[in-house]
């Protein structure tokens, strides 16, 4: 350190011996050559750019549209009742195949539930002898309609309303008041026999909701639906309160759940600019959130081409039929689903990141030819996300470019000063001659 500082002390002693004019040549020097070796230093920058490159290859393109969604419920049905009170009997457990009407449970009720039952049972018994009624009431209409119809015909088949060959007498027909009023009579008791036939059946109707309402309030617990049960979890003792429905004033408990053998079907939301690439009964694979290791496969089998916005998002709901069923598949599982719209077998493909257009609008890519990027024109077809079609312009084997990436590096270079090295050894001291 004493050393160096010797050094830099006998330079600027011999820069005082110096004339005016060689300390102002000295300085310019100086700075000369510090302006260049810092510019070496910092701004010897080089730029290198690498490519990212791909072999045109044949093989096969799909196309597919991609939505999420979920697994609908429309192959399950819930056991509900109205009734409330103690589990006394159970019948089935989970995993067991049922009939619709089977016995699934059956309650000690309360007072509640008898009161309720009470009033269901009531009420079919009113709805029973409703039908019954309109049924007797059928009777009375048919005989009318039976002696109204006799008496048009034989008006209708004497020798004033009918010819000799047996055509009607349309003239003296719509002339005579008599052949008119019994026509209307006969079409009038017709009327009413048909109007009662429809009595009959909304009595049968109204019947048939009265025994479902008992049957809820009953303490039998029936099955709805034929199919594998699941999700019981009753025991014998357990209560089963009074719970409000919030949309009806009807109170109902979910005892159980039973899965039919139908497929499953999914629901899934497409974009206003997805939806019109799709149709019935195209094909679809599908993941689900909950195993995605595994890959399903269905088909369309509906359109929602109304959709519905929210929060200013257009969605065309799609619903697609599963190939095939398995048990691990639940509803209202999360699902994502790509729907294949097209095809291609044995072509050209690139990925699309390699395909560009100029500013003629014409298609191109960039390949290397010499270790350089030439842009060359090409027709393309179909395209995927991922993958494009490439009929005319390029060969299989061909090298494109699919990505360019640009580095900057800087290199320093060490200079030496004006002053010399003030390390030691040969040229370590600076002897400026002066006159």
């Amino acid at each position: 350190m004493q050393k160096i500082i010797g050094k830099i002390s006998t330079f600027f002693q011999q820069i005082k011996k110096l004339s005016l004019i060689k300390k102002i040549i000295l300085l310019t020097v100086i700075l000369i050559v510090g302006y260049f070796s810092i510019s070496k230093l910092f701004f010897n920058n080089k730029n290198q750019i690498s490519y990212q490159t791909e072999e045109v290859s044949k093989g096969n393109l799909i196309v597919a549209v991609t939505g999420s969604g979920s697994v609908a419920s429309t192959n399950s049905s819930n056991i509900t009742t109205s009734a409330t009170g103690v589990v006394k009997n159970i019948y089935v457990k989970d995993g067991d195949v049922v009939k619709i009407g089977d016995k699934i449970a059956e309650l000690e009720l309360d007072l509640e539930g008898q009161q309720k039952s009470s009033q269901a049972w009531a009420s079919y018994q009113s709805a029973k002898n409703s039908l019954q009624t309109a049924k007797d009431n059928l009777y009375t209409v048919q005989s009318d309609l039976f002696t109204k119809w006799q008496s048009h015909f034989d008006l209708s088949t004497n020798s004033l309303y009918e010819n000799s060959d047996g055509t009607p007498n349309t003239p003296e027909r719509e002339s005579q008041t008599d052949y008119k009023v019994s026509e209307d009579n006969w079409l009038a008791s017709e009327a009413k026999y048909k109007a009662q036939q429809k009595a009959i059946e909304q009595s049968q109707t109204s019947l048939n909701t009265a025994w479902y309402a008992y049957q809820q309030a009953s303490p039998i617990i029936y099955a709805p639906i034929s199919g594998t049960v699941s999700g019981l979890s009753l025991q014998i003792g357990t209560v089963i309160n009074s719970q409000s429905s919030s949309n009806t004033s009807a109170t109902t408990n979910k005892i159980a759940n039973i899965k039919t053998s139908a497929l499953p079907t999914l629901s899934i939301n497409l974009t206003e600019i997805d939806v019109p690439k799709i149709k019935i009964d195209d094909k679809a694979t599908i993941t689900f959130d909950a195993f995605s290791d595994k890959t399903f496969t269905g088909k369309v089998i509906s359109i929602d081409m109304v959709g519905s916005v929210s929060s200013g998002v257009t969605n065309y709901p799609t619903v697609i039929l599963l190939d095939t069923n398995s048990n691990t598949i639940l509803p209202n599982m999360g699902v994502s689903a790509n729907i294949i719209t097209n095809t291609k077998d044995n072509v050209l493909l690139v990925s699309s990141s390699a395909v560009k257009i100029n500013s003629d609008g014409a298609n191109y890519v960039q390949i290397m030819k010499n270790g350089k990027p030439i842009d060359q024109i090409v027709e393309i077809g179909l395209a995927s996300d991922s993958q494009t079609e490439i009929i005319s312009g390029l060969g299989e084997g061909d090298i494109v470019i699919t990505s360019t990436t640009q580095t900057t590096s800087t290199t320093t270079q060490q200079t030496k000063s004006v002053f010399g090295s003030f390390g030691g050894g040969q040229g370590g001291n600076v002897r400026i001659q002066g006159r």
